[in-house]
C-alpha cells in the first residue's frame, strides 16, 4: 500500500479517517495545514488534500505539488458544485471525492490510481502523435527529444487516444479504461483532463488541432 499523506484540518474527522484507511492497509500520515503539507511530502507516494483548509487553500497546495511532482492527488471536499469541481481538478488532482468521504470508496479510488501509474501498455513500442513521442512502457512522453510534465492520468488518456486515433472516444468510456471506474462516473473529470491536456500538448490549447470534442459524444484524437 502506499504512504499516505492526509491533509485535513478537522482533527476529529482526520484521525477517524485515518483509523479506517489504517484498518484497510494504508499507511496515513497525517498535516493539519497546506503549509504543513507542504513541508511534510517526505517520501509521500498518495496525497488526500481538503480543499477548505486555514492559510493555503487545497487548490493551491494542489497546483504547488503538481507544479513539481506527478504525485496522485484526491481532494477532499464538501463543495461538490461543479464549478468547485473543475476548478480543483484543472489544478492538477487526479480524482475527487465529495465528504463525508466513505474510507472504502476513498480506498478503491486510491487502487484505481495507483493501477493509472502503472505501465500503460507493457509490451508496446513507442507511439507516434505529431511531434510527440509516446513510449507507454516507461509513462514518458516527449515532444522534441525534451520530456513533458504529465502526470500518470494524463499519459494514459494520452495512450488511449493515440491507441485509438480518429476514433470518437466517449466520456465514459474513457472513464471506465483510463480511470477504472466500475461504475457510471463524473464526467467533469473526463473535460478537466482533457483541458489540461491540451495545455501541455497542443501549440494552441483554445484551438486544439490534435485533441478535438465532438459535440455531444466526445473527444478524438485527429492524424489525418
Amino acid at each position: 500500500m502506499p504512504r499516505l499523506l492526509l491533509v485535513e484540518d478537522d482533527e476529529a474527522l482526520a484521525e477517524a479517517l485515518s483509523l479506517a484507511l489504517r484498518a484497510l492497509g494504508h499507511d496515513v500520515v497525517h498535516a493539519p495545514t497546506g503549509e504543513h503539507a507542504l513541508t511534510s511530502l517526505g517520501d509521500a507516494e498518495f496525497v488526500l488534500l481538503d480543499v477548505m483548509l486555514p492559510g493555503i487553500d487545497g487548490f493551491e497546495v494542489c497546483r504547488r505539488i503538481r507544479a513539481r511532482s506527478r504525485l496522485p492527488i484526491v481532494l477532499l471536499t464538501a463543495r461538490g458544485d461543479p464549478i468547485d469541481v473543475v476548478a480543483g481538478l484543472e489544478c492538477g488532482a487526479d480524482d475527487y471525492v465529495v465528504k463525508p468521504a466513505e474510507p472504502r470508496v476513498l480506498d478503491a479510488r486510491i487502487k484505481a490510481i495507483g493501477r493509472r501509474a502503472q505501465p500503460a501498455v507493457p509490451e508496446a513500442g513507442l507511439l507516434r502523435v505529431g511531434e510527440l513521442e509516446i513510449d507507454a512502457a516507461a509513462m514518458s512522453v516527449t515532444r522534441g527529444g525534451e520530456e513533458l510534465a504529465l502526470t500518470a492520468t494524463e499519459i494514459r488518456l494520452l495512450v488511449e487516444f493515440a491507441e485509438h486515433p480518429n476514433q470518437v472516444l466517449s466520456r465514459q468510456v474513457l472513464l471506465k479504461r483510463v480511470w477504472d471506474y466500475g461504475y457510471v462516473g463524473d464526467s467533469r473529470i473526463v473535460d478537466a483532463a482533457v483541458a489540461r491536456l491540451r495545455a501541455k500538448v497542443e501549440d494552441d490549447p483554445a484551438n486544439p488541432a490534435l485533441l478535438r470534442t465532438v459535440r455531444g459524444l466526445g473527444y478524438r484524437l485527429v492524424t489525418k
